[in-house]
């Protein structure tokens, strides 16, 4: 299939909609609340090409969407609204209703109490779970965590309800003009209930009051005066910043992980920046070589930007290749002037990145098509002060995320 010139590379909420169209959720591709003019390749980060949208609005798939890790990307649930629908309406019929049950909220236990009267009737139940690749915002749950609950959710219908049970990760994006009730059609339902909406008003009420209740505290053990310079030192402290800085061959999983890491601090209520190596090429360094004295220069800027999240007291995850020690030294001084710094050597041998190599670099690097190639015609230095490693052809992603976690 020939592939049009014109490009676009997608940002993070972009790739939510096209993994949504894809998947049978959308009929034609918006991005960003605007209609996307073909013919265009559409690319992530990498510039790997994705889809080839036509005149028509319509994308067609080229390569796979990279997928991470984590509790909303197991295959089980994050499914496409095609094979969604052909399931439930194989199972039901053309006319059993269908209805989905849409969590973006944790549950109360109000809402769990009211599903025997909202199943009431029901042929089959799809609970339609929400996850963006763009953070959540502070205090609220993100994609793994949306992805729990929702399991937890499916689980109480399904012990409540005769019928088909289906949990379902559906990529979203707000504020792209998705409407729920569109895309639950396309995954065969009939009507839409939002669970939250069936929460008592006393209980909407105490859950609006838990942001406050410290405050409220304060308050009351307190004097007004002395209150509110305690209230003015909590709202000052800041916890010890940290930068988890991934090295090793492009392909080894580096990415991977730290975006697994990333969506689970996230969750966590953690202030997280990810600065992946493909990425920041497109904004941070964007127009410099390969050369040495370019990567270190790039390196140099991550570690740059990477210290100021962690003297704010965030948590900064950066994953570019990173192959020479003496840049990875320069940002280890830096790091350690503002917070913590914790260095993982992803060790995946590069055979095996090789065999990995989605967009045919390696190849290209051994025909001499690209020069200063790491791994091939350019020298990986490995690092010998790692505070870890892990070898991502014989440990998974959810493990690797797991002893990094550890070290935190």
């Amino acid at each position: 299939m020939n592939t049009p010139e014109t490009t676009y590379v997608l940002s993070p909420v972009e790739l939510d909609l096209l993994e949504l169209h894809l998947g049978g959720g959308t009929d034609t591709l918006t991005l960003l609340d605007r209609p996307v003019q073909g013919p265009v390749t559409l690319t992530d980060a990498e510039n790997t090409p994705l889809a080839v949208v036509g005149e028509d609005g319509h994308a067609t798939a080229l390569k796979p969407i990279a997928r991470a890790a984590g509790p909303h990307w197991d295959p089980a649930v994050r499914r496409g609204a095609h094979d969604v629908a052909h399931e439930i309406r194989r199972e039901v019929g053309p006319v059993g209703d269908v209805l989905a049950l849409l969590v973006d909220a944790a549950p109360t236990r109000d809402e769990l109490d009211a599903l025997d009267g909202l199943v009431a009737g029901a042929a089959a139940v799809l609970v339609l779970v929400p996850a963006s690749r763009r953070h959540p915002e502070p205090g609220h749950l993100g994609a793994p965590g949306l992805a729990r609950v929702g399991t937890v959710v499916g689980d109480a219908v399904a012990a409540a309800f005769d019928g088909p049970v289906r949990t379902v990760v559906v990529p979203w994006a707000d504020g792209a003009g998705l409407r729920w009730d569109d895309v639950a059609t396309h995954h065969g339902a009939d009507r839409v209930e939002r669970l939250a909406d069936h929460r008592t008003p006393p209980t909407a009420e105490r859950v609006a009051r838990l942001s406050t209740l410290w405050s409220r505290e304060v308050g009351t053990l307190y004097p007004d005066a002395v209150a509110r310079e305690v209230e003015h030192a909590a709202r000052g402290a800041r916890s010890e910043g940290t930068v988890v800085f991934f090295t090793g061959l492009s392909g080894s999983g580096k990415s991977t992980v730290a975006q697994a890491l990333a969506a689970e601090l996230d969750d966590e209520g953690r202030h997280t920046t990810l600065l992946d190596g493909d990425a920041v090429r497109q904004h941070l360094s964007k127009g410099l070589g390969f050369d040495k004295a370019s990567r270190e220069l790039n390196v140099e800027r991550i570690g740059y930007v990477a210290s100021l999240v962690a003297y704010h007291g965030g948590v900064a995850i950066a994953a570019p290749i990173a192959p020479f020690a003496s840049g990875r030294a320069r940002v280890r001084e830096m790091a350690q002037a503002a917070g913590r710094f914790v260095l993982v050597h992803v060790s995946t041998p590069l055979e095996v990145c090789e065999a990995r190599d989605r967009k045919g670099l390696y190849a290209k690097a051994r025909a001499g098509e690209i020069p200063e190639f790491t791994g091939i015609s350019s020298p990986y230095e490995e690092p010998t002060d790692a505070d870890l490693v892990v070898d991502t052809s014989v440990t998974s992603v959810e493990a690797a995320v797991a002893q990094v976690k550890n070290l935190l």
